[in-house]
């Protein structure tokens, strides 16, 4: 599965083309994002419908938008 990598890569030495880092790859980072802009629309559907919201299906397309997204930045 193709991650992008680290979202915040640090160079571990100037001279070395090493980076270390940790925590949240590209694909987490670019899920998250897709889904601060899905998210607040979902939940006000979800008040004025008297539904409950389906955070699973919310977590899942943010993820597929973020493998489109890496698709995308592979191609360019």
């Amino acid at each position: 599965m193709n991650t992008g990598g680290p979202a915040f890569p640090i160079n571990a030495n100037e001279s070395a083309d090493r980076c270390i880092y940790t925590g949240m790859t590209l694909r987490d980072w670019f899920a998250g994002q897709a889904m601060t802009t899905m998210f607040y629309p979902a939940i006000m559907e979800s008040i004025r419908t008297d539904v409950d919201l389906n955070c699973d299906k919310v977590a899942e397309f943010a993820y597929l938008m973020a493998d489109a997204m890496l698709s995308q930045r592979e191609k360019s």
